[in-house]
């Protein structure tokens, strides 16, 4: 059983996931639970931090290892999407870990991408900024400021919108990406590609070197997503 999302990440992505590659919070508490019995931990009380966030921590490193296509290769990248919305009680400890993590493993390989809605009331069709906002500077009181803002909204944002969230979420202009609703799924890809995601990656994440990138692929997808 895992969540539904996981069959668009391999339509999209092209690659084969497995159980593994949906974690629980009912997976790391088992997790934990049996390192305890086995006497893991020496006999201490087991904590939420720093048990259940080391166990976070090594449940994605371990998966994050694991071939998802046929060459059985080791991934480059790993994604990994963390639901809800920032300050919900059920997600706290992945927060937590996910901060810690970005301390360990630098900031050359850990990247935060935050997405936020962005709604507009009927009224003013006026592009409402202020959740954004708040829900940045809430996840910052936890530790993890974003390097990309994907606002999601009904219709394309204008520049002063995007400013706004610029200036008071303390993200350059440039990487405040607004996705709009679209008639397919398959035009989000291309968005993305517009709006230079792939670029920011590359460089943010040292990339450049290995990446294989075909620009040939970005066609033959707006062929498919146009038809």
């Amino acid at each position: 059983e895992v969540d539904l999302d996981l069959g668009n990440y391999e339509r999209f992505l092209d690659v084969t996931l497995h159980r593994d590659n949906n974690i629980t919070t009912g997976k790391i508490y088992q997790y934990v639970i049996d390192k305890e019995r086995r006497g893991d931990y020496l006999g201490k009380t087991v904590q939420v931090v720093p048990h259940i966030t080391d166990a976070i921590q090594e449940w994605v490193e371990r998966v994050a290892r694991i071939s998802v296509d046929d060459d059985k290769t080791e991934p480059d990248i790993c994604i990994i999407e963390l639901g809800g919305t920032i300050g919900d009680i059920e997600s706290m400890s992945f927060v937590e870990a996910f901060r810690q993590f970005q301390f360990r493993v630098k900031k050359e390989n850990f990247c935060l991408v935050h997405v936020s809605l962005v709604p507009q009331p009927n009224s003013t069709n006026e592009h409402k900024t202020k959740p954004t906002q708040h829900s940045v500077k809430e996840l910052r009181g936890y530790g993890l400021t974003p390097d990309l803002i994907i606002c999601r909204s009904a219709t394309p944002m204008p520049l002063s919108a995007k400013e706004k969230v610029s200036m008071f979420c303390q993200v350059d202009k440039e990487h405040v990406i607004c996705i709009p609703d679209v008639k397919t799924l398959f035009r989000v890809p291309l968005l993305m590609e517009e709006n230079g995601v792939f670029n920011f990656l590359s460089t943010r994440l040292h990339l450049m070197p290995k990446s294989n990138y075909d620009r040939s692929l970005m066609i033959k997808w707006r062929d498919l997503a146009e038809r």
